[in-house]
């Protein structure tokens, strides 16, 4: 090991219980894992759901609404 310390206190004075909140902000930023990047949305075009064609429904008006998107 080293003797080097983890923490030095460059100005101020500070005392124990000042250390010791330090000290726990620095370990827990070091032990948090890191942020994960956004995700990217899919784009429609390479979307394969979106070339799925609905189930049809007969009636009255069928054959119009099967060329309009749901």
């Amino acid at each position: 090991m080293t003797d080097t310390p983890l923490l030095r206190v460059v100005r101020g004075n500070p005392d124990d219980a000042e250390l010791a909140a330090l000290t726990a902000v620095v370990a827990a930023a070091a032990a948090a894992p890191p942020a994960a990047p956004p995700s990217r949305r899919t784009s429609w075009w390479i979307d394969r759901a979106a070339s799925v064609r609905a189930p049809l429904a007969p009636g009255d008006g069928a054959w119009r609404a099967s060329a309009f998107p749901r």
